[in-house]
């Protein structure tokens, strides 16, 4: 005779528990997914510029007032990476960086992702215009229509689409100072224009590192428009610029002679390694 264990699950009890445990695996894999089209390492970057444009407006910004800009900047950056990625969605999936995402592995469909982008950007918008200002939340809807809008297409267009594309990366310092101010000075104009000209170097040295996967994706970015050598000149030519834009706030005497040396210790080195990519023989290392 085999005696049973009353304490022993059923088989159907086994069956319902295993149900539910992969009905949860789901679930979590849903939401991953749900973060991954926010991309979050990208958002993290856009609250710690949109902070430091915040802390280097004269005053002290209201925390309360403080806290809703951050969160909703990040929201509305959470629905622009996201339309770029529906809108993107088989172009991710012919490049080895990308053809991991939520799209063009199916972990989402399209419809889930616009309604999670129009309730995401919807309501940082809201909590933007009725939290922080009416200046704040435009400079927002601005960076975010000029991303999905003007500067996703124009990537498959001309080399040009560079230029739009760092518009929108360089307003998060202006959404900062006016979230603070309620206006624009000088000083958050030179931050627009200093993380505006550093994006150009850095995505210039992206386009080298990735030119096989853009080119096998049909993106016109520069170096497989014209070429790794005319890529890496400019991205010289940006780095000296950066130089320059780095060291305006002390010209016109918005800065001391401690940011000064910080600025241009950084900018040389950066303009150092920039130029040193005219020589080298391994272009991916560089």
């Amino acid at each position: 005779m085999i005696s049973s264990d009353p304490c022993a699950p059923s088989a159907d009890a086994s069956r319902d528990l295993a149900t539910s445990a992969k009905s949860e695996a789901r679930d979590l894999s849903r939401v991953g997914a749900f973060v991954e089209l926010a991309k979050p390492g990208v958002g993290g970057l856009v609250i710690l510029t949109t902070l430091c444009g915040a802390l280097t407006a004269p005053g002290s910004p209201s925390l309360w007032r403080l806290l809703a800009a951050l969160s909703g900047t990040s929201l509305v950056v959470a629905a622009a990476n996201g339309l770029n990625m529906v809108i993107e969605r088989e172009t991710d999936a012919l490049m080895s960086r990308t053809r991991v995402r939520p799209l063009p592995t199916h972990r989402l469909t399209p419809q889930a992702a616009l309604v999670f982008c129009a309730a995401s950007g919807s309501v940082g918008l809201a909590l933007l215009f009725g939290f922080v200002g009416w200046l704040a939340a435009l400079l927002t809807a601005a960076a975010l229509i000029s991303y999905v809008v003007a500067y996703t297409p124009l990537k498959k267009v001309t080399p040009l689409a560079l230029f739009v594309g760092a518009v929108p990366g360089a307003l998060p310092p202006l959404i900062g100072w006016a979230s603070a101010r309620g206006s624009l000075e000088r000083l958050a104009w030179l931050e627009f224009a200093l993380l505006y000209v550093w994006q150009l170097p850095h995505f210039l040295a992206i386009t080298i590192f990735r030119k096989d996967e853009y080119a096998r994706a049909g993106l016109r970015v520069l170096s497989v428009a014209h070429g790794i050598r005319r890529t890496k000149v400019e991205i010289a030519i940006y780095s000296l610029a950066l130089v320059f834009v780095s060291l305006l706030p002390v010209g016109l005497g918005l800065a001391g002679m401690g940011y000064a040396v910080v600025a241009l210790t950084c900018g040389l080195g950066f303009l150092v390694l920039a130029t040193a990519g005219l020589s080298v023989r391994d272009d991916r290392r560089w």
